[in-house]
């Protein structure tokens, strides 16, 4: 993977409920994905890109969970261990973070959410965060790659950026 100061590497939700196998949307291989999302991250601040991060971030009741007419599992509640980057997830500081669901919303996507009731897209902070920052090129790593890496990909590329997967 070549980076420049023109790219933005996002982490997409590399948390304990979708990296660890004791979390609550264990996605398999979660585990085995965080030393390749790492070396991309030094690989990335290295050749002076930008790393951002997402991070799955619900409140105890929304309509994304089962129990409240969604489809999901309680996972990555706000200020729990589930919600928290995996303890070896690098962590770059002033890094841009986007927390996606904060206020019920649904999304998979780092770029936008959908209001659960409306179904509204709501722009997210990150792609302004990136652009301040120089990015043209955007790179999405992390997990899982059905829906949340996708979408986040899909949307980079809607939003003009030239988008590469890794997976």
């Amino acid at each position: 993977m070549e980076f420049s100061p023109r790219t933005a590497l996002v982490v997409v939700d590399v948390q304990h409920d979708f990296a660890d196998p004791e979390g609550s949307l264990f996605v398999a291989g979660g585990p085995e994905t965080v030393p390749v999302v790492n070396a991309l991250i030094g690989e990335a601040v290295d050749a002076g890109a930008t790393v951002a991060y997402t991070q799955d971030w619900h409140p105890p009741s929304t309509p994304h969970f089962a129990r409240d007419g969604g489809v999901w599992p309680v996972h990555c509640v706000g200020g729990t261990v589930g919600s928290a980057f995996h303890p070896d997830l690098d962590i770059i500081e002033g890094a841009p973070i986007v927390r996606k669901g904060v206020g019920g919303e649904d999304g998979y996507s780092g770029f936008t959410m959908r209001d659960p009731l409306s179904g509204e897209a709501i722009p997210t902070d990150l792609a302004d965060e990136i652009r301040t920052r120089g990015a043209t090129e955007v790179v999405v790593v992390g997990l899982a790659l059905d829906y949340c890496v996708r979408d986040t990909a899909l949307d980079a590329a809607r939003l003009g950026f030239d988008t590469t997967v890794v997976a």
